[in-house]
């Protein structure tokens, strides 16, 4: 699809439970995991793709990316050892239709990913998913004391435009955290 297409309703439709590839490999810096593709980035194959998602924004302004990416050119964060996958891999158009058996059987896929991939750190983008899925109820934002084996984890708030109570800055701000703790360079 291409960049200046928005989907049709009937491509929204049709992306409903649909899965998207894992921008991934081994041993990168920081794995950033979503919660879920919604369903503009089931249509369109890409993460975060929806207007209004600040992932691109907060990562770009963090420090992490030299300018702002769009969702097209996602690939291009494997270059900067950065990559993307989600707790659970099938698309909705809100996350909280995810059962919490979905979340529970993401997270044991997510730490079975983490074994085999060996991110330097992991990042959840949303701490109600993290807390459900990881069986950390009173988790709260920043690194948790309990990593993944070698791999630290972090807790980040949900980009989603749907989350007002972070502004864009704020979000920002997370990140730029994770980014100095990792030691990558602005």
């Amino acid at each position: 699809m291409p960049t200046s297409s928005r989907p049709t309703a009937e491509q929204l439709a049709a992306a409903q439970d649909a899965t998207i590839p894992d921008v991934a490999g081994p041993g990168l810096t920081v794995l950033f995991c979503g919660i879920n593709p919604g369903l503009w980035s089931g249509a369109t194959g890409r993460h975060f793709a929806r207007p209004g998602n600040r992932f691109w924004p907060a990562l770009h302004r963090s420090g992490f990316t030299p300018r702002q990416l769009r969702p097209d050119e996602q690939d291009q964060l494997l270059d900067l050892g950065l990559g993307i996958t989600n707790v659970a891999a099938r698309t909705t158009a809100k996350a909280d239709e995810l059962t919490r058996a979905e979340l529970l059987e993401g997270g044991a896929a997510l730490a079975e990913r983490v074994a085999r991939l060996r991110p330097r750190a992991l990042a959840v983008l949303g701490i109600g998913a993290y807390r459900t899925a990881f069986g950390q109820p009173r988790a709260t934002v920043g690194r948790r004391p309990e990593g993944l084996g070698d791999t630290e984890v972090w807790v980040l708030p949900n980009p989603s435009g749907l989350n007002a109570h972070y502004t864009l800055d704020a979000l920002a701000a997370e990140f730029r955290k994770l980014r100095e703790a990792v030691g990558r360079p602005e």
